[in-house]
């Protein structure tokens, strides 16, 4: 198991991290476009928009105060259907003002002090899809048809060091401790290393410079801060060390400020699939694919399906096999195959000490079979915002 291995390294780039927030734009117009087709044509269309980036602006942070000099930009490129024919009439679909308006509303509800018409430029590059992909996306066949040749990884259970590292960004970006704590910004990072039973936490948090009237007052929240952080760990089978905002230089002046609460603001920079991997955290240390899942429709591209599937399924899998201690699921899709047939869906199982893989085999075969059959039903769980993306 990878908390038996020596060193574990773990990471999550919180909600307000600039690749999470061009995650977060990318997905956020997948998810308007297919309430858009499904309201006006019954059916989530083609669509596949996870080409994003995000260039970071200029600001200028000060204690009670601060400006933003020049605005974050923001790119969603890609693929959608713009027009469906219907009733002899060409239907146009307004893909720019949905996409727009998406990431609008999208960062309005994600980053509290970023005003988005002032702070923010917005721009779209989403074209209509290939006619071969549209064609693949379209046959009319009970099962969609895979449009990609895709990898899908997921692994359970987490690990304490990954459990540990999720929950302090959470915690940190809750509403009870932004009530709190309202200079803490959104762009939370938390990097873990673990060595045996050592867990070296570091914590970096853009602080409201607006909301912090001087550097006393910006110790005291940072002190508060860790010391909610460790009473959240305090009960973890590791030995943890937490450090808040390492990179401050007291004696120099230099401290984590920003006006709006994100390092985008300042020159950090943000790419769609850069960041949190489906299950919300970057773990070198196991099984997982580069495929970005932000974006991509949530009906046939298995580069989004595949790896939420392989995550509820390797889930399934330590919960209800009794005597697996951890479990990968990996899948590969081939392009123009139904998604529930894809090339391989394999199991690879750590086992308690006494139970042998032969006894358990055929449950694990069981349940990939049947998450295979159910895979429309992950569609629907990323429909509701139910599964983990990023």
């Amino acid at each position: 198991m990878v908390s038996d291995l020596e060193v574990e390294i773990v990471e999550r780039k919180g909600k307000g991290h600039p690749d999470s927030l061009i995650d977060g734009a990318s997905e956020a117009v997948s998810l308007a476009l297919c309430k858009y087709y499904l309201d006006n044509f019954g059916a989530v269309l083609h669509h596949n928009v996870d080409k994003g980036i995000l260039v970071g602006g200029r600001s200028e942070p000060k204690f009670g105060g601060g400006k933003v000099t020049e605005p974050i930009y923001i790119m969603v490129a890609g693929r959608a259907t713009d027009f469906v024919p219907m009733n002899g009439q060409r239907n146009e679909v307004p893909v720019v003002e949905i996409a727009k308006e998406a990431i609008e509303n999208f960062l309005e509800n994600s980053v509290r002090y970023l005003d988005v018409r002032k702070h923010v430029r917005i721009e779209t590059k989403i074209r209509q899809g290939s006619p071969d992909l549209i064609s693949v996306f379209l046959r009319n066949r009970e099962m969609p048809i895979s449009n990609d040749t895709s990898i899908g990884v997921g692994f359970a259970p987490l690990s304490p060091t990954e459990k540990i590292i999720y929950e302090i960004e959470q915690l940190l970006n809750s509403a009870k401790f932004k009530k709190s704590h309202p200079e803490v910004g959104e762009d939370v990072k938390v990097m873990g290393m673990r060595v045996m039973k050592r867990l070296d936490v570091t914590v970096a948090a853009a602080m409201v410079s607006g909301l912090i009237p001087d550097a006393s007052h910006y110790t005291s929240v940072i002190e508060d801060a860790k010391s909610k952080i460790d009473d959240l760990v305090s009960k973890s089978p590791l030995d943890v060390h937490v450090k808040v905002n390492s990179g401050d230089d007291l004696k120099r002046g230099s401290y984590y400020l920003t006006v709006t609460g994100t390092s985008a603001e300042q020159g950090d920079d943000g790419n769609t699939g850069r960041g949190n991997r489906v299950n919300g955290l970057i773990s070198p240390m196991r099984q997982y694919s580069m495929e970005a899942t932000a974006g991509k429709n949530p009906v046939n591209h298995t580069g989004k399906l595949f790896n939420a599937l392989a995550v509820v399924a390797a889930e399934r899998i330590v919960r209800e096999v009794k005597g697996v201690r951890e479990g990968y699921v990996r899948i590969l899709s081939r392009i123009g195959n139904p998604i529930d047939r894809p090339q391989i869906a394999s199991a690879a199982v750590v086992l308690e000490r006494g139970t042998s893989l032969s006894r358990i085999r055929p449950e694990v075969e069981s349940i990939l079979d049947e998450s295979l059959n159910g895979i429309r039903g992950v569609t629907k769980l990323i429909l509701k915002q139910r599964i983990v993306l990023f």
